[in-house]
């Protein structure tokens, strides 16, 4: 639970509670499916069954809030890094104007200084030779997905 904010969790509480009809504290795997769905969640029914088979702590088939929430958690926070990914991608491909697949070690300075004023020539230096590691000049998408990842 500790990964959702406050209004993440009571959503999920709302949904939970109103899917709960008998009030017995559970929700079954089907019941699941269509919160999912609900949410927004594309999930394939296999990889559904598997994620709540490993969240179903005691193997009843229901699924209490606690566990409800933790399954929720895997989708909404795998979403996130997804979109994050996308507009990382996004912003790569704006500064790599050629579109030769990497971006300069001086265009990675004039991002980082735009992001952080404070930054001096030589945190830039520092953080240029951590991330630009085979000392190339350039890094790819994969390399600034990971320093932006931290």
């Amino acid at each position: 639970m500790d990964s959702l904010d406050e209004e993440q969790i009571e959503t999920l509480r709302k949904a939970f509670d109103s899917f709960d009809t008998e009030k017995t504290g559970s929700i079954t795997a089907e019941t699941i499916a269509t919160i999912m769905r609900m949410m927004g969640v594309k999930i394939s029914e296999k990889n559904l069954q598997e994620a709540i088979a490993e969240t179903d702590e005691d193997g009843s088939g229901l699924l209490e809030f606690e566990e409800f929430v933790e399954l929720s958690a895997k989708f909404l926070i795998e979403e996130d890094e997804e979109a994050l990914k996308a507009e990382l991608r996004e912003a790569f491909r704006i500064y790599d104007k050629e579109g030769n697949g990497f971006i300069t070690t001086d265009v990675l300075k004039e991002i980082l200084a735009e992001l952080d004023s404070r930054l001096t020539p030589a945190d830039l230096e520092s953080i240029i030779e951590e991330v630009d590691e085979d000392g190339s000049g350039t890094l790819d998408f994969d390399e600034f997905m990971e320093m932006m990842n931290g």
